[in-house]
């Protein structure tokens, strides 16, 4: 199978490079794998396709303010990506730019004091960064950092984004990037849910730089996929078990919580409690053994994230969808619109 197969053309004006105007205001496309059937809606109107007893399950990562900007001793600008904390108060992982290669031992000077000592290069493009002059980092940080917005955007990070790329129900910090299919819900969708009788439980996975990595191979079988770490609570899995048990549908919001629930689950479909690194790469071929539908945004060609949903929906279904969505115009990629697959 090769990356060239999942290949669409999207017109630059139909990358949605703002919010809509109301989280729920987004349109949705509802894909029906039995007889690869379409129809167009709004996401406030979701809870059509729902039933009582179904699970949505969400990922409640919160997204850092992750991008820094500071000085070298000599004056050049540094641009600071936070990757991943270390084991070692106060050290990072990190991505640095700037007009001159960094070297280690080199000072970079942050907002408010703070210093980034760069300590040594580590595997592919991320640093060792010691950080100093406060003792209250994530306070700092949250005062400094800007929001990582994609790349893609073409723009960088406004105020409005330190609201609208997070989702609602964000609580554990630690993303670079924004479980997207999740900016849609507001809390009135989700109570509204609620009263209809569908449950809700969460998963945490932190999501990395490796979503917007592009596949560098030929074939889709030598693409390495990045790790993420994830944590399952009991309650969670409990859930889910209990709604299997019972004939409910278990309903991804997002591709992070897809692959986190299929790498957690054993032959048997049992998702287990707790944590680690997942490293699932799921392309076409892959059998599901936990998701039964998945809630998800319009994602770049070539992608790993459009590999996945062609995987639950059939490749050719879904980039007819895609053909559909561009002749629609629909809106794409982060804060793009949505696309339920049941």
């Amino acid at each position: 199978m090769l990356v060239a197969d999942f290949r669409f053309e999207l017109p630059e004006g139909q990358i949605a490079r703002y919010p809509a105007s109301r989280r729920d205001a987004s349109r949705l496309m509802v894909l029906a794998r039995q007889g690869e059937q379409i129809e167009e809606s709004t996401f406030n109107r979701l809870g059509r396709w729902l039933r009582p007893g179904d699970l949505l399950v969400v990922n409640d990562t919160r997204v850092i303010p992750a991008r820094l900007y500071g000085n070298k001793s000599t004056g050049g600008r540094v641009e600071v990506f936070l990757v991943a904390p270390c084991v070692e108060s106060g050290r990072w992982r990190c991505l640095l730019r700037s007009a001159k290669p960094c070297r280690p031992g080199q000072q970079i000077h942050l907002p408010e004091g703070v210093t980034a000592q760069v300590l040594e290069r580590l595997e592919g493009q991320d640093w060792l960064i010691q950080f100093a002059g406060t003792d209250r980092f994530d306070q700092w940080l949250d005062r400094v950092g800007q929001m990582p917005i994609p790349p893609y955007l073409g723009r960088e990070s406004e105020a409005i984004d330190r609201e609208r790329y997070q989702t609602v129900y964000a609580g554990d910090p630690g993303a670079v990037a924004a479980p997207t299919a999740g900016l849609h819900f507001t809390p009135e969708l989700l109570q509204q849910l609620e009263q209809q009788g569908v449950e809700l439980a969460r998963i945490t996975l932190h999501v990395g730089l490796g979503t917007f990595q592009p596949v560098r191979v030929a074939r889709v079988q030598d693409h390495h996929i990045h790790r993420e770490r994830y944590r399952i609570s009991d309650e969670t899995a409990a859930a889910i078990a209990a709604v299997k048990s019972r004939g409910g549908r278990i309903i991804a919001v997002g591709t992070t919580v897809c692959r986190t629930l299929e790498y957690a689950a054993d032959k048997g479909g049992v998702v287990g409690a707790g944590g680690g690194d997942a490293d699932i790469f799921i392309y076409p071929g892959y059998r599901f053994k936990v998701v039964d539908a998945l809630l998800t945004n319009f994602h770049l060609p070539e992608s790993t994230l459009l590999m996945l949903v062609a995987a639950f929906a059939g490749r050719g279904f879904v980039l007819h969808a895609y053909t559909e969505a561009v002749q629609r115009g629909f809106r794409f990629y982060s804060y793009g619109d949505a696309m339920l697959i049941v």
